[in-house]
């Protein structure tokens, strides 16, 4: 567990997933699971802020294995998010654009658990930024049960029929188990084609250096 922690090149990565838990216990395990995994190579969480679901259960594992967990959300989405004790430090935002900037300026990788519609727009969004060169910092499926196969087969579909291109493509690291897709993450190596290369983000880079101006909650 040690070696673990020392050899991480992460501090914290942002998982996105469902304040739903999901019809499978399979899922709820695989949040908790890919939290142990967490504590183990001492990284800390930024995620959404919600205490209920698979975004609680995640965050619980992280905060019980002592390490530092960082919920943002907006302020509009408090109340129907968060229930109960609120886990770790809470960083209220004042919208959905500002959490994604926060989010993203504060992780060193991204994991995606399964989830909806606001899961799967977190996640394309930061693969975007990566095909474009905002950012190269890992995107990971943890594709439990094969929960993003459709996805990943109309990803390679796209790649067939010419919209997306093989070295974007492999922006995306997919696998079925947290201990297996942490690993890869931290052994993947980001690609840049010559048009991303060659693009300049001033402006949306600098979304990743943006600080927020409404309350921090420390719990």
């Amino acid at each position: 567990m040690e070696e673990e922690r020392r050899s991480s090149k992460f501090k914290r990565i942002c998982v996105f997933c469902g304040s739903s838990s999901g019809k499978k216990p399979t899922y709820q395990d695989a949040a908790i699971e890919l939290g142990k995994q967490l504590v183990e190579r001492g990284i800390d969480l930024v995620y959404g802020g919600g205490s209920v679901g698979l975004m609680g259960l995640v965050s619980q594992a992280v905060h019980d294995g002592g390490r530092h967990v960082l919920g943002v959300i907006p302020r509009t989405l408090m109340p129907r998010e968060i229930t109960g004790e609120t886990i770790g430090e809470v960083r209220a935002v004042s919208g959905m654009h500002q959490r994604k900037a926060e989010m993203a300026r504060q992780a060193d990788a991204f994991i995606a658990l399964p989830g909806g519609y606001g899961t799967l727009e977190e996640l394309l969004e930061v693969i975007t930024w990566a095909q474009l060169g905002i950012h190269r910092k890992p995107v990971g499926l943890l594709n439990v049960e094969g929960f993003y196969n459709s996805l990943l087969s109309f990803l390679d579909k796209a790649v067939d029929e010419g919209f997306i291109s093989p070295t974007a493509r492999r922006i995306i690291v997919s696998a079925p188990t947290a201990q297996q897709l942490v690993r890869e993450l931290e052994e993947h190596v980001p690609e840049t084609d010559e048009i991303s290369s060659k693009l300049i983000w001033e402006e949306e880079v600098q979304r990743f250096n943006y600080t927020p101006t409404e309350s921090v909650v420390p719990t």
